[in-house]
């Protein structure tokens, strides 16, 4: 099996074949549906099925004395069954965990990202129909529709993967999938520290931080890593809270037990039934949540997750779009202006201030790779009644090695953080104290180093 789908991986991400097989490909799958009882196939178990298929196959090969291997049948009838019950050209790159995106622009080209490299797939959809019953597929499986009445869906995989599907007639040049794979690992902190994308020590400020309830704002750009970076977060999560999850479509992965997954709900064909998160995040603060967790953050949810925060919920966390920490609170302050509430700003300021502990910056490099670019901790309210904060830590880029990776350091900003004082109570004060000093003394004698030489 693992050799099969490597086999159909490399056909999907490499090489043409050659015109006869193509030819042979589509007078199957034709014959097939005139031959097979479709209603008795479904009722077999996918291997069942599998075996159905390939045997078929075989018979259709002997019987046009088509010239063509062992493996390609296999090949041919594994396409049929994903076409039947799976995803169809899809199912090769969905089996490659390398592969950490998918894109489909139209019937005809269908682009994957493996290793932080965007490049062209030579599998392809039949034609526009085709493509469009893949698509409905997916979003029928999640209870959700695409249509011409409604041609833009949101949804998820059963591994997770997150799919946004854009059908005609708002999609001009045939439907659009885009689909953000997760991994089937569970992803941890010091697995990402493996990686480079921060060090021991910055995961262990960050194990602190948890404990400690520190409200959490994971923010970065389309693809930066934030969904990745907050499921690892929230496996810092003390296992005996109870904790509630708001998403459009779900795909946190929380290994605790006491955990209630909520997903909002677009309207129906008459406009009727429509759950948003803000509707989720209200019902979830009547659940006696101990923490709050939030896939996105993008509108008026805005007000009622802050609300949350500043009062009582601590350590709940949240994603937003934001190429910058300080952006990360402009966004948070428009936000708050699209709920509705006419606050002045120095209210909307002192309500953030007061419900956000930290900003986590992710950032995806020009060379592919993920980084925590900072770590950023809220102060409180400054002097001009603006949002004050302090860098615990920043990724500072050096440059580009032989192979064209990014190369830097993580500065150390402070060598005491705020949150010093809520560590105290649960005894961890000192240990972060140690690191944070330890880490800023060795940082000044490089500097200073530097500076004599």
């Amino acid at each position: 099996m693992a050799a099969e789908t490597k086999q159909n991986t490399e056909n999907a991400t490499a090489g043409e074949e050659s015109p006869l097989l193509t030819v042979f490909r589509k007078e199957a799958h034709e014959s097939m549906l005139h031959r097979i009882n479709l209603a008795s196939a479904f009722k077999l178990t996918p291997q069942e099925l599998r075996t159905e298929i390939e045997n078929f196959v075989v018979d259709f090969a002997q019987e046009r004395r088509a010239q063509i291997t062992k493996r390609e049948q296999i090949a041919i009838a594994r396409e049929l069954v994903d076409d039947m019950i799976g995803f169809g050209p899809l199912e090769p790159l969905l089996e490659d965990e390398a592969i950490s995106d998918i894109v489909v622009n139209g019937p005809y080209q269908i682009y994957y990202e493996k290793k932080g490299q965007m490049q062209l797939s030579t599998a392809k959809f039949r034609d526009d129909s085709h493509l469009l019953q893949i698509a409905q597929r997916i979003a029928h499986r999640v209870g959700r529709r695409v249509d011409t009445s409604s041609p833009l869906c949101d949804a998820r995989l059963p591994d997770g993967s997150r799919v946004n599907i854009v059908a005609p007639p708002i999609a001009l040049d045939g439907t659009s999938i885009s689909i953000r794979k997760f991994s089937k690992k569970a992803i941890t902190l010091s697995g990402l520290a493996v990686n480079g994308s921060l060090t021991p020590e910055m995961v262990r400020v960050l194990q602190i931080a948890s404990t400690c309830g520190l409200n959490i704002i994971v923010s970065g750009g389309t693809g930066s890593g934030k969904t990745t970076l907050l499921n690892a977060l929230s496996q810092l999560i003390d296992p005996r809270e109870r904790i509630v999850t708001c998403e459009d479509a779900a795909e946190l992965k929380l290994q605790q037990p006491h955990v209630v997954r909520l997903e909002s709900r677009p309207p129906n064909i008459e406009g009727k039934g429509e759950i948003t998160i803000r509707d989720l995040v209200k019902n979830a603060l009547r659940m006696r949540p101990d923490r709050i967790v939030i896939g996105e953050v993008r509108g008026t949810e805005c007000i009622d997750m802050l609300q949350a925060m500043n009062t009582g919920h601590d350590g709940s966390m949240s994603t937003l779009h934001a190429n910058r920490a300080r952006e990360a609170f402009v966004r948070l302050e428009n936000m708050v202006a699209m709920s509705g509430f006419d606050l002045p700003s120095e209210i909307v300021r002192a309500q953030i201030a007061g419900a956000v502990n930290l900003i986590v910056q992710t950032e995806r490099l020009h060379d592919g790779s993920r980084k925590i670019t900072e770590i950023v901790e809220v102060t409180g309210l400054n002097e001009r009644g603006d949002i004050g904060y302090q860098h615990l830590f920043k990724f500072v880029p050096l440059g580009e090695d032989a192979d064209h990776r990014v190369f830097g350091k993580f500065e150390v900003g402070t060598d005491k953080p705020v949150f010093l004082e809520k560590a105290i109570i649960y005894g961890l004060d000192k240990e972060l104290l140690e690191i944070m000093q330890k880490l800023k003394k060795e940082q000044d004698e490089v500097n200073e180093n530097e500076y004599t030489i």
